[in-house]
């Protein structure tokens, strides 16, 4: 597989402040971007050697290592980045997980605590992220973005292979909390969009990447990519979107799934 191209930097996030949930794949490949971008990054994840491993790559960077599950925890990490950098001017919300540990599965078989421990790991994180910072930007007055990582499978299911129900579920739930958000809050300036990966390689996708019939079938099914996306190509789509370049963008869902949702399968 090839790397992607290289882009040119144009310094399109300066001044700005970003927060990112999660410090390894999606959520580190963005935070480096922004950090080129010219960003002020902040992460939060619950790992605290992620957090420092991946900030000490960054230039103007903090961290707080929370449970974003837990509202007090993600209260006071959001808090914490507004202390640190006096403000919030983007949001991308990347932390979650695969609920196959947990019990997640095709319907019949998830328990109830499957599918409430995956829902809280992938969509109750990202309401209590994306909720605090509405409140900063509120606060401030001076509006923002956000970009909520969901998945192509909220939308474009693969019983083969990925017969994951709450995650796809959850994912579903992610793209709604956007638009929803998006309509009450454009007249405040906060613009709220959602970015679909598809597979991606990122230690998540660590199964199914080790897997040669699975790859055998996502490099038909994503044929733009001929095989996984790769974070990078994720990340170049939040710079987009957390940008002013798309200041008149908002309530929308940008698939970056290598043809996925366009494929036959």
């Amino acid at each position: 597989m090839l790397a992607p191209p290289a882009i040119p930097l144009r310094m399109r996030l300066e001044g700005k402040v970003i927060v990112v949930t999660g410090a390894t794949g999606i959520a580190a490949a963005g935070a480096r971007r922004f950090d080129g971008e010219g960003a002020s990054v902040f992460v939060v994840s619950i790992d605290p050697a992620d957090c420092e491993n991946l900030t000490s790559e960054l230039g103007s960077s903090a961290w707080r290592a929370a449970d974003l599950r837990d509202e007090r925890a993600t209260i006071e990490a959001m808090a914490a980045a507004r202390e640190h950098f006096g403000q919030i001017d983007g949001l991308f919300a990347v932390a979650g997980g695969s609920g196959r540990e947990r019990g997640d599965g095709p319907i019949h078989e998830i328990t109830i605590e499957g599918w409430e421990q995956t829902l809280e790991l992938n969509l109750t994180t990202s309401f209590l992220a994306v909720r605090e910072t509405v409140r900063s930007m509120l606060s401030t007055g001076s509006g923002g973005s956000i970009v909520v990582v969901s998945s192509v499978l909220a939308t474009h299911p693969a019983p083969e292979h990925f017969s994951t129900h709450a995650y796809a579920a959850a994912k579903g739930a992610q793209l709604a909390l956007a638009r929803a958000t998006a309509s009450h809050y454009a007249a405040d300036g906060i613009r709220v969009n959602a970015i679909a990966p598809g597979l991606t390689r990122t230690p998540m996708a660590k199964r199914a990447i080790g897997d040669d019939e699975i790859m055998g079938w996502v490099t038909v099914r994503q044929r733009l990519a001929g095989g996984p996306v790769e974070p990078d190509d994720v990340a170049n789509a939040a710079v987009f979107l957390l940008s002013d370049e798309a200041r008149h963008i908002t309530g929308q869902v940008l698939a970056v799934d290598g043809g996925w949702s366009v494929g036959a399968g």
